[in-house]
């Protein structure tokens, strides 16, 4: 079976199940992605034991997982399902700020996980966005906690110019480097420099990596929150 990005790549929709215990958050989901036709819902289950039996390999792209389930933890799952298809991208949905487990799971898992306020982000095109950039194998930040986010002082990320920490917060949120351009009315050359000026300044390796999920969790490792 292709990968989500090979899926994307030649055009299919991508595969969504949705994991979450409050029936009115799930059906906003599952309205979400049916009105866009990039997208289908795949799985819809309301507890840590349906999400273990219904989201079996291969059969999603992406799952929406809440945290705080009624029989289980969303974490446990995600790593569990994670685990059995490490193709399956993962995006956590909660209430709470988890940026930390965003961290903690990347020299675990294959693939990084991503993250959303339902406080903040229940927009469409941000939910969209945020589904197709985690299938892409990369991370997306919650938008409100990327602007909230400043650099701690003395940290590699403090040393980035204005126009780099634009273009980085743009990046975390799960813009493409098309959107970026246009956003900030650079050319697309200018936006791919910064993006290389951003990996020399935080010692990110560009071979053998993926330099843009790495840039991402240095920006979550070195900024401050509060």
């Amino acid at each position: 079976m292709a990968d989500a990005g090979a899926e994307q790549a030649r055009g299919l929709a991508v595969r969504v199940a949705v994991v979450e215990d409050e029936s009115l958050m799930r059906w906003m989901v599952r309205k979400i992605v049916e009105a866009r036709p990039d997208m289908r819902m795949v799985h819809e289950a309301a507890g840590f034991a349906e999400g273990r039996d219904l989201v079996q390999p291969g059969t999603a792209d992406v799952v929406v997982m809440d945290i705080d389930l009624g029989d289980g933890n969303g974490v446990a799952l995600a790593t569990l399902l994670q685990q059995r298809d490490p193709r399956l991208g993962v995006l956590l949905f909660s209430s709470h700020d988890v940026l930390d487990l965003v961290l903690a799971v990347r020299d675990t898992m294959r693939r990084p996980w991503s993250y959303l306020s339902k406080k903040s982000s229940l927009e469409p095109v941000t939910l969209a966005r945020a589904i197709h950039a985690t299938a892409r194998g990369e991370v997306v930040l919650d938008p409100e906690l990327v602007g909230k986010a400043t650099a701690r002082e003395g940290s590699a990320l403090a040393a980035l110019t204005q126009g780099q920490m634009k273009v980085l917060r743009l990046v975390a949120e799960g813009y493409s480097n098309a959107y970026v351009a246009e956003a900030l009315q650079l050319s697309p050359r200018s936006v791919e420099n910064h993006l290389h000026a951003i990996y020399k300044a935080l010692d990110i390796p560009t071979e053998n990596s993926n330099p843009r999920v790495m840039a991402v969790l240095a920006f979550v490792q070195q900024s401050s929150r509060y």
